[in-house]
């Protein structure tokens, strides 16, 4: 019986740690090892249990192996019941600040790759973008909004062509300081437009403070997907719209060397999938094949 399996797979301290984690982070083994302080073939034999009780799923990407709770499945009440009674413990707590560690680690990584490549981050995009300008595939959207956030605003490229297509409220948000420099260089000085600095995962907006929210080849930069998009969500306005260009998943490893990144894209069920959970309504996809044989998706979603 599956359920037996399923209790089986419970009745673990050390399974109980990993299901806990992965409750509230995706991770690949090296950092799960990082965490629970084990070797590595033993967390492997642990997850692979987790894995046949059905209370989680992987994914790979690149050379590695992801893992996180079964948001999905039948048995997922199951999982969310003992993550709850584990809230508490002492010794869980200490596993969620190491786990956090490990996704600032993650954070640390790309803030350093754009303190170097924001000088020329215009030009290495366009090594991989050749001559798709997201700003028109946004722009037909735009009309009927009066405040529009550029979430990862990068360098202020997109943000210079909004500016001068209308009198719209531009608010650009990015995590570096350094892009955002670039940006100040880029942009006239305009009453209609300001620049914070913030994590996507924890945007520095108000609740419903826009009508329109963009991100163009932002969202693989991000180690939380999922949170980003809730914040997405959050700062929305009743009926606005969500406009999002990100990388189809592909397996080119070497473009992080380029672009830099966290993921190497995403599968169309995996954005469709957040913005479902979220509460959007995913109303179009689109398709756009740019340089190196990759292939980049435009999602237009409502809140």
């Amino acid at each position: 019986m599956e359920i037996i399996k399923q209790f089986k797979a419970l009745s673990d301290p050390t399974r109980l740690r990993l299901l806990f984690i992965l409750e509230h982070f995706e991770l690949n083994v090296n950092e799960i090892v990082s965490v629970v302080n084990m070797v590595q073939s033993g967390v492997s034999r642990h997850l692979k249990i987790l894995l046949e009780a059905g209370l989680l799923v992987s994914r790979k990407d690149g050379s590695f192996m992801y893992y996180t709770t079964n948001k999905k499945g039948y048995n997922r009440e199951l999982a969310v019941l003992a993550c709850r009674q584990l809230e508490s413990d002492p010794v869980f707590q200490e596993d969620l600040a190491r786990t956090q560690q490990c996704i600032t680690l993650r954070k640390n990584k790309s803030r350093r790759f754009f303190k170097t490549a924001a000088p020329r981050w215009d030009r290495l995009k366009k090594q991989i973008l050749g001559n798709f300008n997201p700003t028109l595939v946004f722009e037909p959207h735009l009309q009927d909004a009066s405040i529009i956030a550029d979430l990862g605003c990068g360098t202020g490229e997109m943000l210079a062509a909004l500016l001068d297509s209308g009198k719209k409220t531009l608010i650009g948000v990015d995590v570096s300081p350094e892009m955002l420099e670039q940006a100040r260089l880029r942009l006239p000085e305009s009453s209609n437009l300001e620049l914070r600095i913030g994590e996507l995962e924890h945007l520095p907006m108000r609740e419903q403070e826009a009508d329109a929210a963009l991100m163009s080849m932002v969202l693989y930069h991000v180690s939380e997907p999922e949170k980003a998009i809730q914040e997405v969500y959050r700062v929305l306005n009743p009926g606005g719209l969500f406009l999002l260009v990100d990388f189809l998943k592909h397996n080119q490893e070497q473009i992080k060397d380029i672009i830099g990144g966290v993921w190497l894209g995403f599968t169309r069920r995996q954005i469709s999938g957040w913005m479902d959970r979220t509460g959007f309504n995913l109303k179009h996809i689109e398709s756009y094949p740019v340089e190196k044989t990759l292939t980049l998706n435009f999602y237009l979603a409502q809140k």
